[in-house]
């Protein structure tokens, strides 16, 4: 079920992208998600089937979607916690970038099973001015209570950007950092970056 959920939590998350990048100053952090809803419904429109055939391509459109939005520094560093600080400049260049990667692709079908009907978007209870904030929204499943999925933003010069999902109270990047964090404990970092960078077919010079 947690996968099924992940899946509908990545396709809002890309909508939101998809707005933001759009006018991203403008937008407070509810009408991104509720405006990002209707518009990525409307650019999937016709072509899920195209995509789940196409995964190269589904890959290109999510990270034109997706990169503008998400703040995958700021992401990283909070995902690699005390390691971030341990690490050097390249390790952290190539972290970010292989765990952005490594996400887009694992998730990838979750923007072909992105259904807007079963999104909402509740009343906004934060203060725009604080530099982070959150969305709370609920996912209908097929059976069962309503599912509570916030996301967590940051803001920046270009406009909020998404950071976190927490699901149900459980935060997605908190439970990278325990899965990452005892990975790096048992073998290294660098390790770790390899492994990430392999899934996600990263090509390095090193």
């Amino acid at each position: 079920m947690r996968q099924v959920i992940i899946k509908l939590v990545i396709g809002v998350v890309m909508a939101t992208a998809v707005l933001a990048s759009v006018n991203a100053a403008a937008e407070s952090p509810n009408t991104v998600v509720e405006s990002s809803v209707a518009l990525l419904t409307e650019k999937l429109d016709g072509r899920k089937a195209e995509l789940a055939a196409d995964r190269q391509s589904l890959y290109v459109i999510i990270d034109e979607i997706l990169l503008p939005r998400f703040d995958r520094k700021f992401a990283a560093q909070v995902v690699l916690a005390k390691h971030w600080r341990a690490a050097s400049e390249s390790q952290r260049t190539r972290f970010i970038e292989a765990f952005y990667q490594a996400l887009l692709r694992r998730y990838a079908d979750g923007i072909l099973e992105f259904d807007p009907d079963k999104i909402k978007v509740l009343p906004f209870r934060g203060d725009e001015s604080k530099p982070r904030t959150k969305v709370r929204t609920t996912i209908a499943l097929e059976e069962g209570a309503p599912v509570a999925v916030d996301y967590d933003l940051v803001k920046r010069e270009s406009g909020w950007l998404v950071f976190n999902v927490v699901i149900e109270g459980v935060s997605y990047v908190r439970n990278y950092r325990a899965e990452l964090d005892a990975e790096i404990r048992r073998s290294s970092l660098d390790a770790v970056i390899s492994r990430l960078e392999g899934e996600a077919d990263i090509t390095t010079d090193e």
